[in-house]
């Protein structure tokens, strides 16, 4: 196989940032997001969009055809943009609440075969671009999905049925929605304070991975606003991150966060 390098020249020039101070750790991270890179930038040719299947630091196979659990009750999985160059992923919250699906990437039909034998209560969507496959989950689960009022037209227009809405400072289980709005209006987050974890849709990308990072501003509503919410995270107690696009970073988020709020002009 040829590689490309694709992020071996990028990560050196984020490392002082993107990685923990301590040198062991630092130098641990390293090399496992160069090993992930060295795979993950495999010729366009060999590459294809959707459920794919993808290799772990230590060179086995991890099969995105399948849900994987990434920390304790919260299952994944990805679909890989090619115009973006990084995953979108959908998250499954196991909980005796009623288990919650955020953000649905397209699954493949093994996964969506799961997500329906687990069952689902709510879908939650964090922004209007994020309806993705929710109908399909809606159909195969019975599940009712949930937007921002602000954001519920637009993604009603795409084609996605809606039936709730949700609102800021409002319970869904575990978790509190947080609004971040910016790059839409109804853009939220919802953090679970108990286990110090925060789910965000398109106000924060894990790219490059080990990196928090903004989209682009040509497809932001507001970008001062957007920077000033995303700033206010700050205010909430977490570790992990985990992002609708790109790579979550499951512990010291917050370090990785302060450090993209502090690159901010405003």
């Amino acid at each position: 196989m040829t590689y490309q390098f694709l992020y071996i020249e990028t990560l050196p020039l984020c490392f002082p940032r993107c990685f923990p101070r301590n040198p062991s750790k630092a130098s641990h991270r390293y090399e496992i997001y160069v090993r992930v890179s060295l795979i993950r930038s495999a010729p366009l040719a060999n590459r294809t969009t959707g459920p794919k299947i993808d290799y772990n630091p230590d060179g086995s196979v991890s099969s995105y055809d399948k849900m994987r659990e990434i920390v304790d009750n919260i299952f994944a999985w990805s679909w890989f943009s090619e115009p973006h160059g990084y995953d979108f992923n959908g998250y499954l919250l196991r909980h005796p609440a009623g288990n919650l699906c955020i953000d649905p990437a397209t699954p493949s039909e093994e996964v969506l075969k799961e997500i329906a034998r687990v069952g689902v209560s709510r879908i939650l969507l964090t922004n209007r671009n994020h309806a993705r496959a929710a109908n399909r989950v809606r159909a195969a689960t019975s599940a009712k999905t949930a937007i921002h009022a602000d954001d519920a037209v637009y993604v009603r227009g795409q084609g996605a049925e809606i039936d709730e809405a949700l609102r800021i400072g409002e319970p869904i289980g575990p978790l509190e929605v947080v609004g971040v709005p910016g790059k839409s209006r109804g853009e939220i987050a919802l953090h679970w304070g108990a286990r110090r974890v925060l789910i965000v849709g398109d106000a924060v990308i894990g790219h490059p991975p080990g990196c928090c990072g903004l989209l682009r501003e040509q497809v932001m509503d507001d970008p001062v606003r957007l920077r000033q919410s995303v700033r206010s995270l700050l205010d909430l107690d977490f570790d992990t991150l985990l992002v609708g696009d790109g790579v979550s970073i499951l512990e010291g988020a917050k370090d990785r966060l302060r450090e993209l709020v502090a690159t901010f002009p405003d």
